[in-house]
């Protein structure tokens, strides 16, 4: 069960109406990842947002207990115990489940501080809006391709950086002097880029902290016309194989399988998924949507679940935070099998290549062919690429209805 708990000190503390915090999260180096917090009455609720650029993260599922309160994300396994000081200032932890040992994050927050970062370097030398061909260097020395998109109005900077199977959703920052700073904290991604802007159309000396240990280097060349890099030798049908076979439980531990008679005569999407994933909860929030207004056409959805451990109590909780939090009415299944398993696409679906990008989706006609395999879902924070994503949903299923 994740928690966010506040700790109070004083009662008079308490009575204070601090509502907005920019929120420093630690990592194991020492840099530090930042994102805004904001406290507001609805309906006479308490109820905090996490603000990245245009997104915000409601949290409603909030308790009190004395001078404590308690804060549930609303997905994900991440919680937080912070103390706030007399100040209106917090600190404390920030804690995030992993497929190994519990991550403890330091954390600070200052109130009603206005600014994700300082502007140290005074006005940006130049405006890098636009499209960029990125180049990011992992520890090992090989190298991976993205594009990048910002927008840049004075020194604030947003954006977002695609890889071939997802995007780093919503990045907020600024551009002072000659330095690039972005980040963003959505309760699974945590990330700070940094680099240095040679001219308005280069980018250098870059550096991509991820989550509490990982680093990559990267640079970047302006390039309206850049494609997307696509994957290597994406998830396909295994020569001889056009449909698939499975069964596995449901959250309630109730069989389901492709092959049900429910699933006849239908197209069926099938979602490979995992609730760690926030490119999978950008999915599922289209995906629930789409199914309540498009049932009725023949158009059945199953989620097959690839988790952080093979804990089914561990696995359920989070699952069923995802079900709760778009209402989702298909059925999602717990396959049984970690996302970090290289057997996971032979234990499961071994009519397949292997699964190499979460979310992956499959899309099977009237007659339980397997017909497309879409191996990314690039999200709203990504812009023109979500509309795209949706558009060739759209028209897959589409011409499958008609046939």
């Amino acid at each position: 069960m994740c928690m966010l708990a506040v700790v109070f000190s004083e009662a008079q503390v308490y009575k204070q109406l601090y509502n907005n915090w920019r929120v420093v999260l630690e990592r194991k180096d020492g840099k530090q990842v930042v994102f805004f917090l904001e406290r507001k009455q609805e309906q006479g609720k308490t109820v905090l947002y996490i603000i990245n650029a245009a997104e915000r993260i409601q949290i409603t599922d909030v308790k009190t207990d004395g001078d404590s309160m308690f804060f549930r994300m609303p997905a994900f396994e991440s919680s937080f115990r912070v103390k706030l000081h007399a100040n209106g200032d917090m600190g404390g932890t920030y804690i995030k489940g992993t497929a190994g040992n519990t991550q403890y994050w330091p954390l600070y927050a200052t109130a009603n501080e206005k600014d994700r970062f300082s502007a140290g370097s005074g006005d940006a030398k130049n405006n890098i809006s636009g499209r960029w061909d990125v180049t990011f260097t992992r520890a090992n020395g090989t190298i991976r391709k993205a594009v990048a998109l910002f927008e840049q109005k004075g020194n604030r900077l947003t954006g977002s950086f695609l890889t071939p199977s997802a995007d780093y959703r919503y990045l907020d920052g600024i551009v002072t002097g000659d330095s690039l700073l972005l980040s963003a904290f959505d309760g699974d991604n945590v990330h700070l880029f940094e680099a240095k802007i040679g001219n308005a159309n280069t980018i250098s000396g870059g550096v991509f902290y991820n989550g509490y240990t990982a680093k990559e280097t990267w640079t970047a060349e302006k390039n309206d016309a850049v494609a997307l890099p696509t994957i290597n030798d994406p998830t396909h049908l295994r020569e001889g194989a056009s449909k698939l076979n499975f069964t596995f439980n449901d959250l309630q531990g109730k069989p389901v399988s492709i092959n049900d008679k429910k699933y006849k005569d239908k197209v069926v999407i099938i979602q490979i998924m995992g609730s760690w994933c926030a490119n999978c909860l950008d999915e599922t929030k289209f995906l629930s949507d789409y199914y309540k207004r498009n049932r009725s056409k023949g158009i059945e959805i199953i989620a097959l679940a690839y988790e952080l451990t093979t804990d089914l109590a561990r696995s359920k909780i989070s699952l069923a935070k995802f079900q709760k939090l778009f209402d989702v009415h298909y059925p999602m299944l717990i396959t049984g099998v970690t996302a970090s398993d290289e057997k996971k696409t032979e234990k499961t679906l071994p009519q397949l290549t292997a699964i190499k990008s979460f979310p992956t989706t499959i899309f099977i006609d009237k007659k339980r062919n397997v017909r497309e395999i879409h191996a990314n879902f690039y999200g709203p924070g990504s812009g023109e690429y979500y509309i795209a994503s949706k558009n060739k949903f759209y028209e897959t299923v589409e011409r499958l209805l008609n046939e």
